[in-house]
């Protein structure tokens, strides 16, 4: 499949896997009012690059023992447990880990630097194996689909990691419950999509979208969270 790979195949999967994860991360990060060091979000969203490959060597092999819901299940909290681990390897055991709100954004920039590595292998592999303009679909739908699906449960990881933030004899607990809750709604966003074969595609993406919003507001909740 390489050797068959164009130069402009190449850019344009690096261009439409790159771009909607960078104006995501525009988005959140222009929301924070006290920005984080540029080299430790650099390294965040490397972090959550690097974390794919890792993601597809252990999905491939939860593939050759599982099938169906249970490898679902597995794909979804193996990215879950890495996109969280390569935050808090590269940011959440730093200095400027330094207040709640803190978490939110170490978490989703782990999370789009996951999405835009992800998505730049989906992309290519519809422009060659289909034609340009399914490519182009593919890339809006993740951008849709995909990227906002890693924002929300990365998110729902980072608002359960800043409300223990002050209360660190609960900081083990939110953890374990934001990436188990973070798992069980990716399984069902990708379980649905697969089975879903094009029909009533918008009763999937609904939920999603609504997701964002009121992780949006609990982003502003957390801005406002202060030592009792």
């Amino acid at each position: 499949m390489i050797e068959n790979i164009t130069a402009t195949q190449f850019m344009l999967a690096i261009s439409g896997g790159f771009l909607p994860s960078l104006i995501w991360l525009w988005f959140w990060l222009k929301e924070d009012i006290h920005p984080e060091p540029k080299s430790i979000l650099i390294l965040s969203f490397v972090g959550g690059m690097i974390a794919v490959i890792i993601a597809l060597l252990f999905e491939y092999i939860f593939s050759l023992y599982y099938i169906g819901a249970t490898a679902f299940l597995l794909w979804a909290f193996t990215e879950e447990i890495l996109k969280y681990l390569a935050a808090w390897w590269f940011a959440l055991r730093k200095k400027s880990f330094d207040e709640p709100v803190d978490a939110l954004i170490y978490l989703i920039t782990a999370a789009l630097g996951f999405a835009s590595f992800e998505n730049i292998f989906f992309i290519l592999n519809s422009l060659i194996t289909a034609d340009p303009f399914y490519g182009f679909i593919t890339g809006n739908m993740r951008f849709l689909g995909a990227t906002l699906l890693h924002i929300a449960t990365s998110g729902i990881v980072g608002v359960s990691i800043a409300y223990s933030f002050f209360h660190t004899e609960h900081k083990r607990r939110n953890i374990m419950g934001g990436i188990m809750l973070a798992t069980i709604l990716h399984f069902i966003f990708n379980y649905s999509i697969i089975n879903n074969e094009g029909v009533n595609i918008l009763k999937i993406f609904l939920p999603l979208w609504l997701g964002i919003i009121a992780l949006i507001f609990l982003f502003e909740k957390v801005k406002k969270i202060k030592s009792c």
